[in-house]
């Protein structure tokens, strides 16, 4: 029976996996079945078989992990002795470790802000036109590609060629580069540009949601206030300056605080345009490296947590708008 434990083969782990799924149906059946008996049963034992077994696979697959890990970020790399915060010097002094967490903060700054920008002009541009829904489509599009898929794409636009005899450029972007008689660029090598090229592919994939979120929010303004607006003489850059975006500043909020944890936790686009080479690496991508191919646990831990601790500020601080917008409700 130790293929439960390790399961080795494809059969060994669907059989673990069909096994599982009715273990849960089995479980949460007896507990439904049991309250459904005990009619009279006391409240707290209702609620402890309603939540019990949530806070119990809780408990199992996100808090235990989770002290696991910051554990492990105190010893070494095979996680046998204590090391203390060494693991955290390092990621914070070394030169490799510092380009990551420079990488990191290029990317939350400039995703969130330059995906939400887009989005958010290009949902007033296109509102109430006759074209609207055709081109919301086509900016909504990319969120519908993962991001493996998106970064095939725009590694292929990215493709670069030596100039060598009657070889042609096969990447889209070198080609124009070509055609206007400029020299082609290796997009993907020349730091520190290239963090700012994988940046675009994200801030191509985002820009639909942002699009998407935000236009339900212009939407959502009062037809009275813009006309107040327009009767006072407000038009264009200042209708859209002094009554859109405070109009739609709880969306803004939660569209930039959930681009910018998805953009703290890129991993495909770095692993799949560049793998990490050129300076382009982020701490998401660094701790998986350090974990599964250095063999680093600790030092792989320690960024973990680094990333864990990023997000923290954000999350509270979307939940603090969010609160805020239903005391003005």
């Amino acid at each position: 029976m130790d293929w439960l434990l390790q399961p080795d083969t494809t059969a060994e782990k669907l059989t673990l996996m069909v096994l599982a799924i009715l273990l849960f149906v089995v479980v949460m059946g007896a507990i439904l079945l049991g309250i459904d008996r005990l009619r009279r049963a006391p409240t707290w034992l209702v609620v402890l078989g309603f939540l019990g077994p949530t806070l119990l696979f809780l408990s199992f697959g996100l808090l235990y992990p989770g002290l696991r890990t910051v554990w492990s970020s105190f010893h070494d790399g095979r996680g046998r002795n204590f090391v203390g915060v060494d693991n955290y010097v390092t990621a914070f002094t070394e030169d490799q470790f510092q380009t990551v967490l420079r990488n990191t903060a290029l990317w939350v700054v400039l995703v969130p802000l330059a995906a939400t920008f887009f989005g958010l002009v290009y949902a007033v541009l296109v509102d109430r036109t006759r074209f609207e829904y055709v081109a919301k489509t086509l900016v909504f599009l990319p969120m519908s590609i993962s991001l493996v898929g998106a970064s095939i794409i725009w590694k292929f636009v990215y493709e670069y060629k030596p100039v060598q005899g009657n070889i042609q450029q096969t990447g889209l972007l070198n080609q124009l580069l070509v055609w206007l008689g400029m020299e082609p660029q290796q997009f993907l090598q020349d730091q520190p540009w290239n963090n700012l090229f994988l940046i675009v592919v994200m801030v191509w994939i985002q820009a639909g949601f942002a699009m998407t979120v935000l236009s339900a929010a212009v939407k959502a303004i009062p037809d009275d206030i813009v006309e107040a607006a327009r009767l006072d003489g407000l038009h264009g850059l200042s209708m859209f300056r002094f009554i859109t975006v405070p109009s739609i500043r709880p969306a803004l909020v939660v569209v930039l605080t959930t681009i910018a944890m998805a953009t703290l936790k890129v991993f495909d686009i770095v692993r799949t345009m560049t793998g990490g080479n050129f300076g382009t690496s982020v701490v998401a991508y660094e701790f998986y490296t350090q974990s599964f191919t250095a063999r680093n646990q600790g030092l792989g831990a320690a960024l973990a947590v680094i990333l864990f601790i990023l997000v923290i500020p954000i999350i509270a601080y979307n939940v603090r708008q969010l609160k805020l917008a239903e005391e003005i409700r």
